[in-house]
Order: C-alpha cells, then structure tokens, then sequence
C-alpha cells in the first residue's frame, strides 16, 4: 500500500472511539500500521472494556496494514512502555504516537473534588507523558527518528465549568513544546529528526455533546488529515506548534512571549509605584475568552427570558 505513511508504525491512544478512531483509521489507509491503545472507558473514565479497541483493530486489518491492541490505563507508566513495546515487538520501530485518550469530570472550580481534578489530570495530561517519555526514548537512537503529537483543545486557555481539563489541557502545550526543545537538542547535536506538535481539535464527539452553549464543530474525520501530514516524513520540519482544525478551517497559535515591560524607578518596586505606572504603561492585556463568556451568558439569560 503507498500513502503517505507506508510502512511506518504509529501508536494512538483513545482509539477506539471519537477523533482517535478517525486518526487510526485515516494513518492506516495511508500504509501505516497501529498500536491501537484504548481502556474502553466510559466518558468519566469508569466501566473498562477492550473492546473497542479489538472492533478498530479489526477495521484497520480489512485496509491491507496490520494493528494490535493495548489495553491499559495510560497514566500508568507500565501501560506507556507497553504500547511503545507493542510496536517494536511486532514491526521492529516505533515511528509515531498520537494521545487522544481523555475523560472528563464537569465540575466548577469551588465544588470540585480532588478525585475529580487528579482523573482528569492523570488520562489527559499524565497520559501524554507516559507515552511521550517512552516514545522519545526510542527515536533519539532510531536513525529515523519519529513523530510526536499532543491533542489539546482550545480550552487549555481557560474554561468555567472544566478548569481540570483545561488545566491539562495547558500542561500537554506546555509538555509539547518541552518535546519539541528535546527533539531540536537532540538534531541540533547530530541526531535524527524528531518533531513535537500539538492538535486542538473542536468535532461533535461525546467529549463535546454536553456543552451548554452553541461552539463550532466538525467531524472527528476533518482531524485526520492534518494528523496524517504531522506524523509524515512530509511534515517532519514543523516542530513546536498548535494547530487548531475544525471543520474547513485549520489555524496556528500564536508562540507565547511577553509583549510589554516597565522598569522601576529605583532600585525596587512599591506597590504605589506599581499602581501608578501599571495602567499607562503595560496595563492589562485584552482577554478575549472572557469577552465571549460574558456575550453567551447574556444570550443564555436572553434566550430563557424568552420562554
């Protein structure tokens, strides 16, 4: 089979079901092979099941390329060397990973328990590490080095009623571009050519059917392509970078920097200093989310005064 990723071997988390499947599906009809790791959890992480994991794995079979299922809490290290193992036990090399394995636990910031804060935090965000630790163990020494590809969301910048997937969220960007430094060390001293980026995907998927306001959507397939061209030989020189796609649309995010400074005085700050310089001269940066909370909260109030 030629594709764009033939004869390479990609392993994919939460891909039993959602975006994940998408992803798999599309890699292997473009010549790869997968690791197909997926708990079979339901959407707040309870009642494991495999599977789903063997139901993808056999629909990867009839496309000509082959597939074995892991089936593992990904925020357990064991699990994270199981599935880099899985695909150099069985084809010698372990050239991709992607993590969409996720749960959710909706809860506001005051009334949230600790239990519900760490699940979330172990799948989304511990789950990238266990598999990106193990991944980049390997690529650093294979001559073809790999891919790496985080999924985070639009919600890592911030979010009302899921601050702990948003705080997870946050920490995969941060993680990724911590891969992405590792990968350009790593090349920058004769190594081979590793890339680290990140997807933030919006589809209709059971992660998104609760949201209580109108969001824009696509389908878990629009992701695929995008993730096809990352893991490629093609698109190994992009490094470091989100990219948001929905639908039609693909957009990148902006690298973070700081943008204004202000010096003190003296020698050091007083806060009266502080509180007269501020406002004229670094001020406050316009925040846009918070903007949009306040415009659908309105909406929100408009639309039940209506009924």
């Amino acid at each position: 089979m030629a594709g764009y990723l033939s004869g390479k071997n990609i392993a994919i988390t939460g891909a039993g079901s959602g975006i994940g499947k998408a992803i798999a599906l599309a890699v292997a009809s473009e010549g790869a092979n997968i690791v197909v790791a997926d708990y079979g959890v339901s959407l707040d992480g309870s009642d494991p099941t495999s599977d789903i994991a063997d139901e993808t794995v056999d629909e990867i079979k009839s496309l000509g390329v082959d597939a074995v299922a892991v089936a593992g809490d990904v925020s357990k290290m064991q699990t994270g060397e199981e599935v880099i193992s899985a695909a150099i036990d069985n084809w010698g090399s372990i050239d991709g990973v992607v993590c969409v394995a996720g749960i959710l636990r909706e809860r506001m910031l005051f009334n949230m328990s600790e239990d519900e804060w760490d699940a979330v935090i172990a799948v989304h965000l511990k789950g990238h590490f266990t598999i990106y630790r193990h991944a980049m163990a390997v690529m650093r020494k294979q001559e073809t080095g790999g891919s790496i590809l985080g999924i985070t969301s639009g919600a890592f910048t911030a979010s009302t009623a899921q601050p702990n997937y948003s705080a997870a969220k946050g920490g995969i960007v941060s993680l990724t571009r911590s891969a992405a430094m590792t990968a350009a060390s790593i090349s920058l001293r004769g190594g081979p050519s590793i890339n680290a980026n990140c997807l933030a995907p919006t589809a209709k998927t059971r992660m998104s059917e609760n949201v209580p306001f109108e969001i824009e959507t696509g389908e878990p397939s629009d992701i695929a392509p995008m993730a096809v061209y990352l893991l490629s030989d093609k698109g190994r020189e992009i490094n470091a970078q989100i990219y948001s796609v929905v639908g039609r649309r693909i957009s990148v995010w902006n690298q973070p920097r700081e943008i204004r400074t202000m010096f003190a005085p003296g020698d050091a700050w007083t806060p009266a200093e502080i509180e007269e310089m501020l406002p004229n001269t670094i001020k406050q940066e316009p925040n846009p989310f918070i903007d949009d909370l306040e415009r659908r909260m309105k909406e929100m109030a408009q639309d039940g005064g209506n009924q």
